[in-house]
Formats: structure tokens, C-alpha cells, sequence
């Protein structure tokens, strides 16, 4: 029981013992100044500014298909990475956007397609996906979708 008593005393010894090196030498001036570098840098978010923030098609028939671009704008001070554009429902396709950093005062622009279903008012959001501060933006679509007059009606009861 001593030998244990003594074999872990020396190993607590040797391990405390061995701990002394004071640890504020080993850090670099140099690793300081990119440390802070790099924390500066992570402060700054790009910023996706729209030309316009909602669409209004106005009356269209149903089953007309229309579309209008959204031009955006990097006003932030950092590059900008769109990685999706998703619309609310399947009627509503956003396309041709720029996957490739935007530089800071950048400019690009997204179509979206609207196939005209619904009927009377109807309203589309479309979410940006982007490396922005907040992680989403959003643009909208709106029209007042008229029925069809081809469609056949109800006959009406009597």
C-alpha cells in the first residue's frame, strides 16, 4: 500500500511539476495582429439592396405566364455569396442568378416567372438565401389574376 501511496505521489509531483512553463511566452505578436485582423474582417457583412422590394404584375388573365427582374446591389463592405433563391410555391420560379461573389458596390439582377394560377388577388414571397447578416432576404410578387374566360361556368341552379 505505500509503494502505491508513493508511486502516485511522484506521478501527481511529475505532472504538476511539469505544468510551469508560463503559457503568455509562447503567444506570437505576430499571431495577435492576425487574429485581430481576421476579427475585424468577420464584423463586416455584405448588404443586398434591391431596387425594388415587391413587383406588382396588375390584372392578368389566368394562366398567363409573366415575369419581372430584381436588380440588387452589394452596398455592404464585405463580398457577396447568393447560394439559393426559393419561392414560396411551385408557380413561382426564380432563375438566372450569379452564384460568384459580388464585390462590394457589385450589382446583379434574378428573374422570376409567375405561371398566373390563383384567382382574384394573389401574393408570392421569394427568399434570398445570401451570406448577409440576417441569412435571408426577401422580395415579393403580386397580381390580381382574372379567371379564365375560356373555362367553362357552373350552370346555375334553379
Amino acid at each position: 500500500m505505500k509503494k502505491v501511496i508513493l508511486g502516485l505521489s511522484t506521478l501527481c509531483l511529475v505532472a504538476f511539476t511539469s505544468c510551469k512553463e508560463d503559457a503568455t511566452k509562447k503567444i506570437s505578436e505576430a499571431n495577435v495582429a492576425k487574429a485581430a485582423e481576421r476579427d475585424a474582417v468577420a464584423s463586416k457583412f455584405p448588404v443586398l439592396t434591391f431596387d425594388k422590394k415587391e413587383h406588382d404584375f396588375g390584372e392578368i388573365e389566368a394562366k398567363t405566364q409573366v415575369e419581372t427582374v430584381f436588380t440588387y446591389k452589394n452596398t455592404g463592405e464585405a463580398p457577396l455569396v447568393i447560394t439559393d433563391i426559393k419561392s414560396t410555391c411551385g408557380c413561382t420560379v426564380p432563375k438566372d442568378w450569379s452564384r460568384e461573389p459580388l464585390a462590394p458596390g457589385g450589382q446583379g439582377q434574378f428573374t422570376v416567372k409567375f405561371n398566373g394560377s390563383g384567382t382574384n388577388k394573389v401574393s408570392k414571397t421569394i427568399n434570398i438565401t445570401a451570406n448577409t447578416e440576417t441569412g435571408r432576404e426577401s422580395v415579393k410578387i403580386t397580381a390580381f389574376v382574372k379567371p379564365d374566360p375560356n373555362k367553362a361556368k357552373p350552370a346555375a341552379k334553379s
